[in-house]
């Protein structure tokens, strides 16, 4: 089996929500729905799956302000992030005002995630890798078959997260990039949460905010 995706830009702040299936099975999952919900159903009804539960990398607005009222409709868990983002799920109201987006509602995770968990997307497994820094629940969700990430804010092309948030901590940050990425093989790819998708070895050449991590131990 074969796990594929489609990725839709969604919100003021184009996060790159994803729409990804196996498939054999044809089941799906909906990673970071952050808004947009018609933009996110069109897909959906364009590929022609069965959307089977919401997977979720941290509590920022713009991943997760239409969480609450995608599971509520259409009855579906809700997976994700670790239980340390538990803060910023809770702030949503606020977040979506503070930003300019549409209102956000808080909700409660069907399944908080921690290192070492594996979700399952119809007959393909996502290895979950706890990746704190740019938000202290982080997760990053790892197809280690098929060689591909989604990293949400941890690591962009050329760029990583931004750690001047609450309980952001880059040296943390750095920590988790150096310990759960770049020990990844160079060819495995990864879809960022903002901006076009990359690969581990070039960002491990290119990335300027990682020189020096690929040789430091």
């Amino acid at each position: 089996m074969t796990l594929q995706f489609r990725i839709v830009p969604v919100t003021g702040f184009e996060q790159n929500c994803s729409l990804i299936w196996c498939d054999e099975s044809k089941v799906a999952a909906i990673v970071d729905p952050g808004g947009d919900l018609d933009r996110i159903d069109a897909l959906v009804r364009e590929v022609g799956v069965e959307v089977r539960q919401i997977l979720l990398t941290h509590g920022h607005c713009d991943h997760a302000g239409a969480v609450a009222d995608l599971a509520e409709r259409d009855g579906l868990p809700v997976i994700g992030p670790h239980l340390d983002d538990r803060f910023w799920i809770d702030s949503l109201p606020q977040q979506s005002k503070m930003f300019g987006l549409p209102p956000a509602r808080a909700f409660r995770p069907c399944r908080w995630l921690a290192e070492g968990d594996t979700v399952e997307v119809g007959k393909v497994g996502l290895e979950v890798l706890h990746c704190p820094g740019h938000t202290p629940g982080h997760v990053v969700f790892h197809a280690p078959v098929h060689q591909i990430l989604w990293v949400g804010d941890v690591l962009f092309q050329g760029s990583i997260g931004r750690t001047d948030f609450p309980r952001g901590d880059m040296p943390m940050l750095l920590h988790s990039i150096r310990t759960r990425l770049l020990v990844l093989d160079d060819a495995t790819r990864f879809v960022p949460g903002h901006g076009p998708m990359s690969t581990i070895g070039r960002e491990r050449r290119t990335n300027p905010f990682l020189t020096s991590l690929a040789t430091t131990g």
